[in-house]
């Protein structure tokens, strides 16, 4: 292997994803996405049966690169490098995309559409429409325009008939598939300490734990850590210690879960954590040292405003 990364033998030839990552400043699940989403991705498979990038791979990869951070949507971004081919010069970035783009943008749902899909346990479209929505207008606006009123929809299906579990199972898988491929570690965060998040204890409404970790990284490339669903008390407090993080952000759903007393067992910290509670299940009367927030756009601001 040379000092680029490069296999110069003749049973690996080309570059294997993590020196293509090192070299572009671009994390490995975010290429594995573009090549599976858009098919920009490695053209060669070595005698070994290993996918490698090519040079032209390399200039392709660069291109979409240097267009996602201009501005463009990552699906504009990927039918604009298949559209010309090899990157131009650094400078030479269009302003806008060409009008002869042959292909249309992905149709963008209404939230009824998107609904009438998961009642058809549509798996595939309801992900094909997530992921249009996630990349035309963002994490944000997909979950309080999509995500959310169809929450609403399955949960008024479920009161007035008792069914519809299996609806929000699939809709649930999908958008969290989704989220997670967006909440891989930022290349630069710009915090030192992680920000932690997670459920209650025996909480099991994990979405918007995944929908804000998503957005932090995305548009603020914050380090986050998740633990999920129901996450034991003693678990979060271990897990403090060990990551020293600058929040801890826990989520309770269901009033079941949202007696906020085990909160004030919490470790204190040096330097300390900030810890910032949301959703609707938590109860009143919250022990000291801890902020309740109300909103997804509520827990950003409070998020990214804390001391890193």
């Amino acid at each position: 292997m040379d000092e680029q990364g490069q296999v110069t033998t003749e049973e690996e030839p080309g570059y294997g994803i993590g020196a293509v990552a090192r070299k572009l400043g671009v994390p490995a699940p975010t290429l594995r996405t573009w090549n599976l989403r858009y098919g920009i991705g490695p053209s060669r498979r070595s005698p070994g049966g290993h996918r490698r990038y090519d040079t032209g791979d390399l200039r392709r990869l660069e291109k979409m690169n240097r267009l996602i951070r201009a501005g463009f949507p990552a699906a504009d971004a990927a039918r604009e490098v298949l559209r010309t081919g090899v990157a131009p010069p650094a400078d030479s970035v269009p302003d806008r995309l060409s009008p002869a783009v042959p292909e249309p943008r992905p149709e963008i749902p209404t939230s009824a559409m998107l609904a009438r899909s998961a009642v058809a346990l549509d798996s595939q479209t309801v992900s094909g429409w997530i992921d249009a929505a996630l990349d035309r207008h963002g994490i944000v606006w997909t979950w309080e325009r999509l995500v959310l009123p169809v929450f609403e929809t399955i949960c008024r299906r479920q009161a007035e008939t008792g069914a519809s579990v299996e609806v929000e199972h699939l809709f649930s898988d999908r958008v969290l598939a989704a989220l997670a491929r967006l909440a891989e570690p930022p290349v630069l965060p710009v915090n030192d300490r992680p920000v932690l998040l997670a459920c209650a204890e025996e909480e099991q409404h994990s979405l918007p734990v995944y929908a804000l970790a998503a957005a932090l990284t995305v548009n603020h490339r914050v380090e986050t850590r998740v633990l999920g669903a129901r996450t034991p008390y003693p678990a979060l407090a271990d897990a403090m210690r060990r990551l020293g993080p600058a929040v801890v952000f826990v989520w309770s759903q269901r009033p079941e879960t949202g007696d906020p007393a085990p909160l004030a067992s919490l470790p204190l910290l040096r330097p300390p954590s900030r810890l910032v509670i949301g959703g609707p299940g938590w109860w009143e009367d919250l022990p000291p040292r801890i902020s309740r927030v109300t909103s997804f756009r509520d827990a950003l601001a409070r998020i990214t405003a804390a001391p890193r």
